[in-house]
């Protein structure tokens, strides 16, 4: 009977089903998840001068859409996008509270541009339209998103190496090292460790060393001035209170700005879930299909927007946790989907995590973001990508170097002048755009070797029927 019950806890690797983990477990794997994508989904409006709690509250929103409409099939978590970034300042470049409803309903215009490409995966069949996005394509760009990333890693994580350090050996310790649920949680043990680390730090070298002055005092002001519970949307802020006086020059010009933007983001969403696919094991491009996906993302940033919250997208940081945990079960992502409302409403508890040290997520995000760029790695060696041959290198390498180059440049970016306005393209953007165009323009050699055999087997075949006449 013990030897029964001994087999029963005995849990095999990759989890797909995580109900057999427990509900202490599972609610522990959701925080860990709601932790991954907090650090980088508040910083968005940290930028723009949008709200957090508006953002915590529809990222939580987003995500369980997302799951509605893909059919709770697909493990992802949808936070605030970073390629929006250029919209927001080209409307609102000082976070102007009266000028970024304007920004947002240009951002909402852009969800809906996401629906359009849906249509089309719908009306042509997903193998149709992903033989422009084959593996030569998707794993430099899965590999450019985690190295495009990295910079932020490593900013946050000069605020204080030693930290940062910490945090990575306790993820690492625990991952290759740990049994049980300490395997499957390194994440939520690296910010709790690290940051308890910082605290006793902070207590016994503080005082006037700059160096241990790890903890921001604004956000530990910023705790003790929140109240704990408030309503996470305000109407001034959605675009909703813009049509009372609305200035229709401005409005246009922001859905001209930011709506080709969505372009850059629909290629990186297709990437995410090629990464999420190749991290889990399952294809979800094929089921619940892009048209699925796509769609989930263009209305939880659509909605999001409208009440204004930044544009959603598909999050990497919360791919390399799946890959770190192996646990793929979707519902966890949802129970994190939860923790965010929860914490939405709030302003107390959102004030806390948004105090962990920089140097605690600058060492969590340097591991996950290397994950992602692994998994691009493991994509194109799973799927037997033949560098031997000429035009798979010039892509990948176009995709890299465009990628990573521009976004390093002196300007970030690539600025294309559209009449009297200037649009933005991230280095990433530009990478995957011309990675694209080339697979689709360069012949491949296996298919002129068909060709070239097909048309010698027609020409032989009308060489005999002459020799019969």
């Amino acid at each position: 009977m013990a030897k029964e019950k001994k087999v029963k806890k005995e849990i095999s690797y990759p989890v797909y089903d995580a109900t057999q983990l427990g509900s202490a477990q599972l609610f522990i794997l959701g925080a860990q998840h709601m932790f991954a994508m907090f650090g980088a989904t508040v910083l968005v409006p940290a930028l723009t001068g949008l709200s957090v709690s508006t953002t915590l509250f529809f990222a939580g929103i987003g995500t369980l859409l997302f799951h509605l409409i893909s059919k709770g099939k697909v493990p992802a978590f949808l936070g605030s996008s970073f390629a929006f970034l250029a919209g927001y300042a080209a409307i609102a470049p000082n976070g102007e509270k009266e000028l970024l409803p304007y920004a947002c309903f240009g951002v909402a215009c852009a969800g809906l541009l996401y629906l359009i490409l849906a249509g089309l995966f719908k009306a042509f069949g997903t193998e149709n339209v992903m033989r422009f996005f084959p593996p030569i394509v998707t794993g430099p760009i899965i590999i450019a998103i985690g190295l495009t990333l990295s910079q932020s890693a490593i900013d946050n994580c000069s605020a204080n190496w030693f930290i940062a350090v910490v945090a990575i050996l306790i993820i690492v310790i625990c991952n290759i090292y740990g049994k049980g649920m300490i395997k499957i949680i390194p994440i939520i043990l690296g910010v709790l460790g690290s940051t308890f680390v910082a605290f006793v730090l902070n207590i016994t070298m503080g005082g006037n060393n700059d160096d241990f002055i790890l903890f921001d005092p604004v956000k530990v002001q910023a705790i003790k001035d929140a109240a704990w519970l408030g309503w996470p949307i305000k109407y001034q802020e959605t675009v909703f209170s813009i049509f009372s006086d609305c200035d229709v020059k401005l409005l246009v010009s922001a859905i001209i700005t930011i709506v080709p933007i969505a372009l850059a983001t629909i290629v990186e969403h297709i990437g995410d879930i090629s990464a999420i696919s190749s991290t889990v094991g399952k294809d979800f491009i094929k089921d619940p299909g892009l048209h699925r996906t796509l769609t989930g993302d263009g209305i939880a940033t659509t909605v999001a927007s409208i009440f204004g919250a930044p544009a959603n997208t598909t999050y990497g940081e919360n791919t390399g946790v799946l890959s770190l945990s192996k646990v793929y079960d979707p519902r966890v992502i949802r129970i994190a989907a939860g923790f965010a409302l929860i914490f939405s409403f709030s302003p107390k508890v959102a004030a806390c995590i948004s105090a962990i040290p920089t140097a605690v997520i600058g060492g969590i995000s340097l591991v996950l973001y290397g994950m992602i760029s692994a998994v691009g790695v493991r994509n194109i060696v799973e799927n037997k990508v033949d560098f031997s041959k000429t035009r798979n290198v010039i892509i990948a390498a176009l995709i890299l170097v465009l990628s990573i180059g521009i976004k390093y440049s002196a300007d970030g970016g690539i600025n294309i002048l559209v009449g009297s306005m200037t649009i933005s393209l991230s280095g990433l953007a530009v990478g995957s755009i011309v990675g694209i165009i080339m697979n689709a323009v360069l012949p491949d050699e296996d298919f002129r070797a068909k060709r070239a055999t097909k048309k010698q087997i027609e020409d032989k075949s009308e060489k005999e029927e002459k020799t019969e006449e």
